[in-house]
């Protein structure tokens, strides 16, 4: 089994870890792991202390946290593999025979929310613009600009979406990251999903600056050709973090669009386990997702194609389907509607396994737009909702940075101002309901007339 090994090391290997103008590889932060076959190829990624309130539980997400990258207190993750055969030994183990393992967890393989087909696009991209007010969003300057936009996907072909969207792209390659052993240069990977992700961004937020991040391009024996590891994910969000905190905070924005998720608890350890992903907030990645949040990142997650009325093949999980950081407190999770309004079949329905209520909201999808398919196919799944949504985030941050407008604020403001598809309030179909800009700038202008 793949597994992410989190330890302590001694702080001057955590220290070079964490400082970019030093090295340090798997072998110098945990050679001599018995049992483990180590990866050479992933560089050790540092794991900030979450810090909560006097008295708090320092593993509830519910709870402002702050989080310490000190030498003394951050921990450091490598990758490796365990025999399935020995696992059980072996996790018993490794903290006795070294002492610095703080903990063993899973590294789940990572796919594309892409969704099950057969029906014809509903409306096409024009009319997710219209829907989107983006002609009133532009108006008073939210078009993206400045923003950095991360797309964490199979990489993203900026020629294929500048000539279906009719107007240039905006894309930050001295930004962007390749996991280790993808090869490519950014902007100029093959269309396909990522590319679908890249476009669905830009209909809200086309000044955007996409930072184009392939997490689910890498390479590992029995992989497909868009499947990837948490480990890359977990690296990416490392980098991530590196570029919020260079920006100045007084305009510190950062979207991140996640169009993925981890859909059998095979690859998991079960649910209880102190190595499980899908329902543990003590794993570092959904550690990882809130200490981006409290440094001022926007997180959007696709909740997934596992709704009850036509699932994703893949879709193994019995119920609860929006697991792991899809379904993380700090992050939107986004599900989806067509054109006309109605929840699409394979949308995934809450309750969440992290926080209960998700999805928050819904986004618009199964329309035809980026072509990354083939003529006639559409931008469709939850993969496209959560793209369509972080471009209208982007759109925000252009005159609204964390600094004016916290990542958690601004959760707060579009779960409020959406349009309530339900008697009911919240429901487990459409979350709050569906994105409604005109309300986002109605409440945008209150705000400001109160605080100026």
């Amino acid at each position: 089994m793949r597994v992410l090994i989190q330890l302590r090391p001694s702080p001057d290997l955590v220290a070079a870890v964490t400082d970019p103008g030093r090295s340090a590889t798997t072998a110098d932060v945990a050679d001599g792991l018995p049992g483990v076959m180590l990866d050479p190829s992933f560089t050790p990624v540092a794991v900030p202390r979450p810090v909560p309130p006097a008295g708090g539980d320092p593993l509830s997400l519910n709870q402002p946290l702050d989080f310490s990258m000190a030498a003394e207190e951050a921990s450091v993750l490598v990758r490796g593999e365990i025999s399935d055969d020995e696992l059980t030994t072996r996790l018993a183990l490794l903290p006795t025979l070294r002492p610095d393992v703080v903990g063993v967890f899973a590294d789940p393989v990572i796919e594309p929310n892409l969704t099950c087909g057969g029906d014809a696009p509903v409306g096409d991209w024009r009319d997710v613009e219209r829907l989107l007010g983006t002609s009133a969003l532009h108006a008073e300057g939210l078009d993206g600009s400045g923003v950095a936009l991360a797309v964490l996907d199979t990489g993203i072909n900026a020629a294929h979406v500048a000539r279906h969207l009719g107007r240039g792209v905006n894309l930050d390659a001295e930004r962007s990251w390749n996991p280790s052993g993808v090869q490519g240069r950014p902007g100029e990977f093959e269309v396909d999903h990522g590319t679908m992700c890249a476009f669905d961004t830009l209909i809200a937020a086309p000044q955007a600056s996409l930072i184009d991040i392939p997490v689910l391009l890498s390479s590992r024996m029995g992989g497909s050709a868009l499947d990837g590891l948490l480990s890359d994910a977990v690296a990416a969000f490392a980098h991530l973090r590196t570029l919020l905190e260079a920006q100045p905070a007084e305009s510190r924005s950062l979207v991140i669009s996640n169009s993925w998720g981890s859909f059998s608890p095979r690859w998991d350890f079960p649910p209880g386990h102190p190595g499980n992903y899908s329902d543990n907030a003590a794993h570092p990645f959904n550690l990882v997702v809130a200490s981006l949040d409290s440094a001022g990142a926007d997180v959007l997650f696709a909740a997934g194609n596992c709704g009850r009325e036509c699932k994703d093949g893949r879709c193994a999980y019995p119920d609860r389907p929006i697991g792991g950081a899809n379904s993380h407190p700090r992050v939107l999770s986004i599900g989806g509607v067509d054109t006309e309004g109605e929840r699409v079949g394979y949308s995934s329905q809450g309750p969440g396994r992290l926080a209960t209520r998700k999805p928050d909201l819904c986004a618009y999808t199964h329309f035809s737009g980026s072509k990354a398919f083939g003529d006639g196919e559409p931008d469709s799944g939850t993969s496209a909702a959560c793209p369509v949504a972080a471009g209208l985030v982007a759109a925000i941050r252009t005159q609204w940075p964390a600094a004016r407008l916290s990542p958690g604020q601004l959760r707060s403001l579009l779960r409020r101002t959406a349009d309530d598809r339900s008697d009911v309030g919240y429901d487990f179909d459409y979350g709050y309901g569906v994105v409604d800009p005109a309300g986002v700038l109605a409440a945008l202008r209150r705000r400001a007339k109160r605080v100026a």
